[in-house]
């Protein structure tokens, strides 16, 4: 499903009621091949409304749409269905398995859909070479150190080719050449697509990098 009108929000709303957590977003809008830094610092709600915007969390009130899909108005197992076809997503704890080699996990979304065939795999490929995981392919996640899980998190995000790409914090657990390589990876690859990718940080040095950037600090008092 091309990204033909990108991602979209109006009047976003949710709270953590018992925590005092509470965001509003009045307007959103990032265009097919634009990228998006979600900025703030830690426990500003960062990472909250990428599940937002993922449809990993329902609103309280308000519109989320992928392209022609309104999330904020899908059934879970839809939504669950859409993430998989058409979004990548790296989490902040990679959300890999670790009794799976790299070439696995990478995989895994492929399997499921039962099209992991010669151009996935070649797709694959030329992402582990640009990552330098390349060597480890045959290795079990247990094996590796926090940034080469971090690097798997991200060629797995991008083998599918999804329209629609959200990385939580995904230079983390790299030094700062190796988060070069990764950000710059994921600007290249979905701008060169036409896919829109938001991109959760705290590192200011990142965002002139973005074509658009939201601070959580406004958010909380908007």
């Amino acid at each position: 499903m091309p990204a033909t009108t990108g991602l979209q929000v109006s009047d976003l709303r949710f709270a953590y009621a018992a925590e005092g957590f509470r965001v509003h977003l009045p307007r959103l809008e990032l265009a097919p091949g634009k990228s998006l830094a979600l900025a703030g610092p830690s426990g500003a709600g960062k990472s909250t409304l990428l599940r937002l915007l993922t449809g990993l969390l329902t609103p309280g009130t308000g519109t989320v749409s992928l392209g022609t899909a309104q999330l904020h108005s899908m059934a879970a197992e839809a939504r669950r269905a859409f993430r998989l076809q058409h979004i990548g997503l790296v989490f902040q704890d990679f959300a890999l398995l670790d009794y799976l080699t790299v070439s696995e996990n990478i995989l895994l979304p492929h399997q499921f859909r039962g099209d992991a065939g010669t151009a996935v795999r070649a797709k694959m490929d030329e992402l582990t070479q640009r990552l330098h995981i390349d060597s480890y392919r045959d290795k079990r996640v247990s094996q590796l150190s926090q940034g080469e899980r971090q690097r798997v998190a991200v060629a797995r995000a991008l083998v599918h080719a999804p329209q629609f790409v959200f990385a939580d914090e995904p230079t983390a657990s790299l030094d700062p050449a190796r988060g070069r390589i990764v950000v710059d990876m994921l600007l290249e690859d979905t701008r060169q697509r036409g896919a829109c990718l938001v991109m959760v940080t705290h590192d200011p040095s990142l965002l002139p990098l973005f074509d658009q950037t939201l601070r959580m600090e406004d958010l909380a008092s908007a």
